[in-house]
C-alpha cells in the first residue's frame, strides 16, 4: 500500500503536491490548535515533511519544517500555554524544527538509496537481458554450425562415397559378367557383392537425405517425414511409419526445426529404447499442430535423471526457438512419447 501511495505521489506536479502538503499541514495546525495543549500533534507533522522530502526535495521539506514548527508553537501558544521564560517556546521552536529537519533528512537518504538500487538493478538487468540475448545468439549459432555440418557430411556421403560405391558395383558387376561368362563357380559370390554394393549406395543416399537440411515447399516437412520414417525402416529393419491425418503447411526455418526434433527422438528411440516400432504423427491440434513421436521401446526410467542427455536438451531448445511446447512422458505399459506443440502462429496462412 505504502508503495502504490509513493508512486501516485511520484505522478503529480511539484507544484501541486506543494500546494496539498501545505494545505494538509495547516490542517494538522488548526488539529493542533483546537485540541489544546494536552495532545501533541508532533509525529503527525512529520507525514507532510516525510511526502515532501521524498517527492519533491529537501527545501520543499525544510519549508514545511518550519511551517510545522511555527504552526506547533503558535497553537500551543494560542491554546493558552504559560512558560516561565520567553526561551522556552524558542527553545521549543528549535527543538521541533531539529526533529523535522532530521526527520526529512532520513528521508531524503533513504529516497537516494532507493534511487541508487533502482538504478544499479536497471543496469544490472540491461546487462543480463544481453547476456542472455548473447547466449542466445551463441545458442542458434552453434545449431547453424550444427546444420551446416550436417549438411556438409550428407554431401560428402553422396558426392564422395556413393560416387565410389557406384564404381565399384560397376567393377564388380563387371567381374560377375566375366566369372558369368567363364563359367566360374563364382559367379554367384559375385553377384552376391554387386547385391551388396547396391544395398550400400541406396544406404548412403538415405543418409545423406536425412542428414542434409529439409527442402521445404509448401508439404516439405511432410515428404522429409515420410522419406525419413521409409529409410529409417531399411536402415535399421524396424517399423518406422508416418502419419499426417490431414495436410499441415509449417513455416520453413520451423518446418527444419521439427524435423530435427523428429530424427533426435527416433534416434533416441531405437539407440537408447531398442524400440521396434516408431511412430511419426504431425496433427492438427487446438490452435496450432502437434509433432508425436510413439515408440514401444523401453521407456523413460521411473525416476528419470536430472541430465536428460544432449539429445533432449538440443530438442527442448529447438521447440523454444519456435515458440513450441515440449514434453516428454512414458507410456504404458512400455514406450516413449515425445511431443511438440507449435502455436498456430508458426504455421503458414
Amino acid at each position: 500500500m505504502l508503495a502504490r501511495l509513493l508512486k501516485s505521489l511520484k505522478a503529480v506536479s511539484a507544484p501541486v503536491l506543494m500546494t496539498v502538503l501545505a494545505a494538509f499541514t495547516l490542517a494538522i495546525g488548526y488539529f493542533d490548535y483546537i485540541t489544546g495543549t494536552d495532545t501533541t500533534f508532533s509525529a503527525i507533522y512529520l507525514f507532510p515533511i516525510a511526502a515532501a522530502a521524498w517527492s519533491v526535495n529537501l527545501p520543499a521539506a525544510y519549508a514545511l519544517s518550519i511551517l510545522s514548527s511555527l504552526l506547533w508553537v503558535s497553537g500551543d501558544l494560542e491554546a493558552g500555554a504559560r512558560y516561565t521564560s520567553v526561551f522556552v517556546p524558542l527553545w521549543n521552536l528549535a527543538a521541533r524544527f531539529a526533529l523535522f529537519v532530521f526527520g526529512a533528512n532520513m528521508v531524503a537518504a533513504l529516497r537516494r538509496l532507493h534511487t541508487d538500487l533502482e538504478r544499479r538493478a536497471a543496469e544490472r538487468a540491461i546487462k543480463l537481458t544481453e547476456e542472455i540475448g548473447r547466449r542466445e545468439r551463441l545458442q542458434r549459432e552453434l545449431l547453424r554450425i550444427s546444420e551446416r555440418e550436417q549438411e556438409r557430411v550428407g554431401h560428402d556421403i553422396h558426392d564422395s562415397l556413393c560416387q565410389h560405391l557406384t564404381g565399384t558395383a560397376l567393377a564388380a558387376e563387371v567381374l560377375a559378367e566375366n566369372l558369368q561368362s567363364s563359367n566360374s563357380p563364382e559367379r554367384d559370390n559375385a553377384a552376391r557383392v554387386v547385391a551388396l554394393v547396391e544395398e550400400g549406395i541406396a544406404l548412403g543416399r538415405n543418409l545423406a537425405r536425412g542428414l542434409s537440411g529439409v527442402e521445404v515447399s509448401q508439404n516439405g516437412l511432410m515428404a522429409a517425414l515420410s522419406d525419413f520414417a521409409v529409410s529409417t525402416s531399411e536402415l535399421f529393419n524396424i517399423s518406422c511409419r508416418f502419419e499426417c491425418p490431414e495436410p499441415l503447411f509449417i513455416e520453413d526455418d520451423t518446418a527444419v526445426h521439427l524435423y530435427r526434433i523428429a530424427q533426435e527422438a527416433v534416434g533416441n528411440a531405437i539407440k537408447h529404447g531398442d524400440a521396434e516400432d516408431v511412430v511419426i504423427r504431425l496433427e492438427s491440434s487446438d490452435g496450432g499442430c502437434t509433432l508425436r513421436v510413439i515408440d514401444n521401446g523401453l521407456g523413460l526410467p521411473a525416476k528419470p535423471a536430472e541430465d536428460k542427455g544432449m539429445g533432449f536438451r538440443i530438442m527442448s531448445y529447438r521447440s523454444e526457438l519456435i515458440g513450441g511446447n515440449f514434453n516428454v512422458r512414458r507410456r504404458n505399459p512400455k514406450g516413449t512419447e515425445v511431443i511438440c506443440t507449435l502455436p498456430i502462429a508458426e504455421l503458414v496462412s
